[in-house]
């Protein structure tokens, strides 16, 4: 008697649903994403061992270069008339100032927003008579509330050794 031998039956996978879902999710996920909005000027932060998270909105940026130059940028909505129809779009405003107007355009953007947090950038190479000029501009126009953005230390020494 011949032992009969079972004829294996070949499983065939169909990875089409699988490719196409994976593209979808790939197409949601880049129309959806936030990214990083651009800095007014882009400077070098001193280190520190604090850490504070900063909100995504609701901010108003103060930045200080190296040439102590000053830049303020905040968020404001408008109203756009597009195809005959009126929408209200949010609008990154940015303002070159001086040390002596940088309080009154900080007030006119807290005028449009008044929960908005006061953010200072200072690069680590700006002269401290700069900051200093700063502080005192918005000490006396009652502006006393803000933080003061650093890099933290321990990043700063991960993004050295892994050579970034």
């Amino acid at each position: 008697m011949s032992i009969k031998t079972k004829r294996r039956i070949a499983i065939r996978i169909d990875m089409t649903p699988m490719v196409d879902i994976a593209f979808l999710l790939l197409i949601f996920y880049m129309a959806t994403t936030q990214f990083k909005p651009p800095e007014a000027k882009a400077v070098t932060l001193p280190q520190s061992h604090s850490q504070i998270e900063l909100p995504d909105k609701d901010i108003i940026n103060i930045t200080l270069s190296k040439y102590d130059s000053l830049y303020v940028d905040f968020l404001q909505k408008e109203k756009v008339v597009i195809e005959g129809n009126e929408v209200t779009t949010t609008v990154r405003k940015y303002a070159e100032v001086d040390k002596t107007n940088v309080s009154e355009v900080i007030n006119r953007a807290r005028a449009i927003n008044l929960k908005a947090l006061i953010v200072i950038k200072a690069d680590k190479d700006a002269s401290f008579g700069a900051m200093n000029d700063v502080m005192n501009s918005m000490k006396e126009n009652h502006l006393t509330r803000f933080l003061i953005i650093t890099d933290n230390e321990k990043e700063a020494a991960m993004k050295a050794e892994s050579g970034a």
